[in-house]
């Protein structure tokens, strides 16, 4: 092979490599996500020795199954261009007040709708105020936050233990193949965000989604509905927060009003990381998955390392860090290139 054949060769190989790139820049931050995902997992097991198991994998998903539910609502909103502040603080009225119902002796099939009809009437709430009345997300969800944690606190002041079988059984029952096991809770995280992908992948509704993300004026131009579609994203969230309030009761084995304080940023680390993007218009549900996984990853080699879990938050902060830098940077990218 002569020296313009391997010239040739090189080039064509660059130019291919651009192309993809171009097309699938948004994809980027998303393969990050998967790549520190697995080097995370396989540096756990180089170092540890017995951390790859069949037991500490599926505890992966069993410990952050809320938290998983949680970022597809979160992923629907973003990428709208909103945030949601009220997540965990819906999260944790939710949960008390399912445990206050239980405890009055209420059917679980009467109080688990009506604990997520709950959380989709605040969601409801914001999204009327962020839509009709103009007021920045932010604010709007942080109203959120504050009226979901003082009724929470209204409800009760102490945790309340559940007994009832039907939502212990969520948290209670292994279902295995193997080594490995699953829980109802687990099924119902990995149910939640597939059903997320595909809408938002695969449905009007999804694409209105995106198409708000990318341009709320041209949305509208189109013929978008552009109200509604941003008012239901936020109605979204707060069904996941209150079936993530269901599930975090059921795994913890009661309600507290003060559970899930500062989950919401939690929430948001673990959807950016995902590659979800702050100023909207791009971000995947399955990206968002991995976001959780690798933040929950971050927290058990924590934990096996027997040091102290501030340094889960300084480890996220810092790839939050990094990962804004590369949302910017493809940012800028794309409008060059227009």
């Amino acid at each position: 092979m002569n020296a313009s054949t391997v010239t040739a060769t090189r080039e064509t190989v660059s130019r291919h490599t651009r192309t993809f790139l171009d097309r699938h820049a948004s994809l980027m931050p998303t393969f990050a996500a998967v790549l520190i995902f697995a080097v995370l997992l396989i540096g756990a097991q180089i170092h540890f020795g017995t951390f790859l198991t069949p037991l500490n994998m599926s505890a992966l998903l069993l410990d952050n199954a809320y938290l998983v539910i949680l970022a597809v609502g979160m992923t629907f909103v973003i990428v709208t261009g909103g945030i949601d502040l009220s997540v965990g603080s819906v999260m944790a009225l939710t949960g008390i007040w399912c445990a206050d119902l239980l405890a009055s002796g209420h059917s679980a099939a009467v109080v688990v709708p009506l604990i997520i009809l709950a959380g989709a009437a605040i969601g409801l709430l914001i999204g009327v105020l962020v839509q009709y009345f103009d007021v920045q997300p932010f604010i709007a969800s942080l109203a959120g936050l504050f009226l979901a944690r003082g009724l929470a606190f209204v409800v009760s002041l102490d945790s309340i233990r559940v007994e009832n079988e039907s939502v212990l059984w969520l948290q209670t029952t292994r279902w295995r193949l193997g080594e490995w096991y699953i829980t109802p809770t687990g099924v119902l995280a990995l149910s939640v965000a597939l059903i997320g992908a595909f809408v938002m992948q695969f449905t009007r509704f999804g694409r209105t989604v995106y198409a708000v993300g990318g341009n709320e004026q041209s949305a509208r131009l189109m013929g978008l509905d552009v109200a509604r579609t941003k008012v239901a994203v936020y109605v979204i969230s707060g069904v996941c927060a209150g079936l993530a309030g269901l599930v975090l009761t059921a795994y913890s084995g009661a309600g507290y009003p003060r559970n899930g304080i500062g989950t919401e940023l939690d929430v948001i680390a673990a959807v950016v990381i995902g590659g979800t993007l702050l100023t909207g218009g791009t971000g995947y549900v399955l990206g968002s998955l991995i976001g959780v996984l690798v933040f929950g990853t971050i927290k058990t080699v924590i934990s096996f390392m027997g040091a102290e879990q501030a340094w889960t938050r300084i480890i996220i902060g810092l790839m939050l860090l990094m990962f804004i830098v590369v949302q910017r940077a493809i940012v800028v990218r794309a409008e060059r290139r227009r």
